[in-house]
């Protein structure tokens, strides 16, 4: 196989328009197997709206959209909601999954370092054992690409750090590509291979490295949270960079 496998999902001059308000304009992108994509960009930037049109829910204005025909897609959104009175142990949660054996399940758990969790209620799972049985469920049936909306959405640093690593981990052992939103270029620089940077339109993009000292990612994205410090969680020249400027005006 000598020549390059055609990109899982690619695409071209993508608008999309409500009531004539443009959301997304003349979005180009793709992603290839092995590869991490990473949409960051402010809130009403138009990214679940991108993921929506890339995953076939959402039809664009114009432009065009190719998924591989013959690819599956695995997805993680933000949040689930489960009925608290409901008796439903994390296996039975995954197990409801179309097409799904125990089989599949106790491997998913296995990947994600939740075997121990199998017969637990899933409603005691803490946020960051949920946001990782989220992901057991996106990976069932093996996808091809692996399209995650804010994956670490409400857990801790620690926490976070580990679900991108096992992100990265499934990646690399299965060869699949992964789309992903994030809110934290920093966070996710470690395990990213191309980073487009949203706000309706692509405002800068490449590689980590280039977009977080590109000034179109600090326009964009505007001061550092307070209280947040930033990360590159490996090959940082031997220090971390904590930056707080509370003080800045808008």
């Amino acid at each position: 196989m000598s020549e390059k496998a055609s990109p899982l999902l690619r695409l071209e001059n993508v608008c999309k328009s409500y009531h004539k308000n443009l959301v997304l304009e003349n979005i180009s992108f793709e992603v290839n197997r092995g590869e991490t994509v990473t949409l960051i960009g402010p809130n009403g930037a138009g990214k679940s709206t991108l993921m929506k049109i890339s995953l076939g829910i959402l039809e664009a204005s114009s432009g065009s959209v190719h998924r591989d025909a013959s690819i599956t897609i695995g997805y993680m959104p933000q949040k689930v909601m489960i009925d608290p009175v409901l008796p439903l142990s994390v296996r039975d949660f995954l197990y409801l999954r179309p097409n799904t054996s125990y089989d599949d399940v106790a491997e998913a758990l296995e990947t994600v370092r939740l075997s121990r969790l199998s017969e637990q209620p899933v409603q005691g799972a803490s946020g960051g054992e949920m946001q990782r049985i989220l992901l057991a469920r996106a990976i069932l049936g093996k996808p091809d690409l692996l399209v995650l909306d804010e994956p670490v959405q409400g857990i801790d640093i620690m926490g976070q750090q580990e679900i991108y690593g096992l992100i990265a981990q499934i990646r690399d052992e299965t060869g699949c590509g992964v789309l992903m939103i994030s809110h934290d270029l920093h966070l996710v620089m470690a395990s990213t291979d191309q980073v487009l940077c949203l706000n309706r339109h692509i405002c800068c993009s490449g590689s980590p490295e280039f977009v977080k000292d590109n000034p179109e990612y600090h326009a964009m994205m505007g001061r550092p949270m307070e209280g947040v410090a930033i990360y590159t969680h490996h090959h940082d020249e031997g220090h971390e960079h904590k930056h707080h400027h509370g003080h800045d005006h808008d």
